[in-house]
């Protein structure tokens, strides 16, 4: 009988804790939709948006960076939003409700200061054959679902939160990793997004396609069976050799005629900077390209990233030393007016 009982109120503890609003409602952004090819504010205004990556929420806190100044120094910078990469061995280690805790924080934080959030489960690799590119990106279906259950009951009704990015970057390695055909990757983001919504999620899904969230090709021919969603695409300089307006129209761009479509990753780096390894390798002339091609054509981005041990950085240390890229990116982002 007792155990029963104990278990009932755990249970019930639990979920509770799922279905509590999240932090930082008291002044609610307006929620965000998709009218057409446009992201659109509850009052019908057009918004495009203009942002960077955090690192992972987890890393951040150990490290003593996951705080309020940290989103006040993307303020700064005028970011409209922040990107949250949450890897799924992070997610695992530091369990649900101690995570909650993060991303309640950094959501307040956030719409605090008028910055919309991207929720991103952050994996790299095939999640049909569950082989991945580094053991920090290992998850299954079961884990990406639940986690996907819990993001639609927690933040539901969070209009700080617009976006849920089902899958950071799908790939097959060239086969390295098995392999997984368009209308397979198709029916599981199908999937993700009826469970986010059946679950309460009113954020927007964003898909993305192969080649490391790079290829939106199919979509021409097969579009994912949803209302309400956009297209990713992480447009690295290495993806196609200059010039590459017309390649990235071919690729992803051409897209933007009939969805929203937002880059969730843009950014370069030297050759002597950390990130050439990648290899991101490019110059300014990069950043003038990527910027001027989504301006033309109302289109999202988000930088990568706002951290001094990823790559590229957009700063060097935690003084906030600027890059090569961030020398160009910030004062691009400063020039926008929302």
């Amino acid at each position: 009988m007792y155990r029963s009982t104990l278990l009932l109120v755990l249970t019930l503890s639990s979920f509770l804790f799922l279905h509590l609003p999240s932090k930082g409602q008291s002044d609610p952004l307006p929620r965000i939709s998709v009218e057409g090819n446009q992201f659109v504010r509850a009052d019908g205004q057009e918004i495009v948006f203009r942002g960077l990556n955090a690192s992972d929420p987890d890393k951040l806190a150990q490290e003593g960076h996951w705080n309020k100044a940290y989103f006040e120094e993307m303020k700064r910078w005028n970011a409209n939003l922040v990107r949250f990469p949450i890897h799924p061995t992070a997610w695992a280690r530091r369990g649900m409700e101690d995570y909650l805790k993060l991303l309640d924080q950094g959501v307040q934080w956030a719409g605090e200061l008028g910055i919309y959030v991207i929720l991103d489960w952050h994996s790299i690799g095939n999640l049909r054959s569950q082989l991945y590119q580094h053991p920090m990106y290992e998850t299954d279906k079961k884990q990406t679902f639940e986690f996907w259950r819990t993001m639609g009951k927690h933040f539901g009704d969070n209009t700080t939160v617009a976006f849920y990015e089902l899958f950071n970057e799908p790939t097959t390695f060239n086969g390295q990793l098995g392999t997984c055909s368009w209308a397979q990757w198709k029916e599981i983001l199908e999937e993700m997004i009826v469970i986010v919504r059946a679950n309460g999620g009113k954020g927007i899904p964003l898909v993305a396609g192969f080649n490391w969230a790079y290829d939106l090709t199919p979509v021409k021919w097969d579009p994912i069976e949803a209302e309400g969603i956009a297209y990713v695409s992480h447009p690295y300089p290495q993806k196609r050799p200059q010039p590459w307006a017309d390649k990235w129209t071919k690729d992803w761009g051409y897209v933007k005629a009939t969805y929203p479509v937002i880059l969730t990753e843009v950014g370069f780096a030297e050759a002597d900077e950390k990130g050439a390894h990648i290899p991101v390798i490019s110059d300014a002339s990069y950043g003038e390209a990527i910027t001027s091609y989504c301006d033309d054509r109302d289109i999202s981005y988000v930088l990568w990233v706002f951290d001094p041990q990823w790559a590229p950085g957009l700063f060097t240390d935690w003084t906030y030393k600027l890059s090569k890229q961030g020398e160009y990116f910030k004062p691009k982002l400063k020039e926008y007016k929302y």
